[in-house]
């Protein structure tokens, strides 16, 4: 529910979501340990399409959870791919350099994104 307000949209969508998390992973199989929920790199990237929706759809049309919708449904695939063709292995490629960067770049990203909450008034 968390990432659901940061992410501007309704605690109940962040509900369902959640359920649906579970419940494909729980059909889907997984590992221990393995994680299944929002990231802060997607409720950052949440904000813009939500907001991006919302200016595409007509007032009271929820544009920006549909358009949310269907791009998380999008990145689903991507990543079934990605899993089916096991793609996984080339981010050992990744050099430890630009994995700092680009999470203390998120940290940043995250913060800045939050400021507006502790403004007198701030939605």
């Amino acid at each position: 529910m968390a990432f659901a307000f940061v992410a501007a949209v309704s605690p109940v969508v962040g509900l369902y979501v959640a359920f649906m998390m579970c419940l494909i992973t729980g059909i889907g199989g997984g590992r221990p340990g393995m994680i299944s929920g929002a990231t802060g790199a997607m409720a950052v990237v949440m904000v813009s399409l939500v907001l991006e929706g919302n200016a595409m759809g007509g007032a009271g049309s929820h544009g920006g959870v549909q358009y949310l919708f269907f791009t998380l449904l999008l990145v689903g695939i991507f990543q079934g791919l990605t899993g089916i063709f096991r793609l996984g292995k080339f981010i050992r490629m990744v050099p430890r350099s630009v994995m700092m960067g680009f999470v203390n770049g998120l940290a940043i990203v995250i913060f800045l994104s939050q400021l507006n909450m502790f403004q007198a008034g701030g939605t």
